[in-house]
């Protein structure tokens, strides 16, 4: 459960960071390290692919001194679902808050 609950945030993550520029996989693996979660390859590599199946990044194959990467841009609706997960975080996040503030007033 805590596993599947994690993935949403990466997926968002991935989204957001996919918004400001392109990204690659291994470059995604760092910046979510920065956020505490601990990503493999083997876990990243599918939510892009499958990020990209539902119409949500698009990629262009780049060649960078000589191997060839992937660059992973947001779509139209893929900003459309990231405006939408973001108002779901920013409610969510108030809701705790709010909760803990009144906790913390007791």
């Amino acid at each position: 459960m805590l596993r599947e609950l994690f993935l949403g945030f990466i997926r968002i993550h991935i989204l957001y960071h996919a918004s400001l520029n392109p990204v690659y996989g291994l470059e995604l693996i760092e910046e979510i390290k920065m956020h505490g979660y601990n990503v493999s390859p083997g876990t990243i590599y599918p939510i892009l692919s499958k990020l990209e199946q539902d119409g949500l990044l698009m990629s262009e194959k780049v060649n960078v001194e000589g191997k060839i990467r992937k660059y992973y841009t947001i779509t139209a609706t893929g900003r459309e679902v990231l405006a939408e997960a973001k108002e779901k975080v920013r409610e969510l996040a108030c809701e705790i808050i709010e909760e803990r503030q009144i906790k913390n007033a007791l």
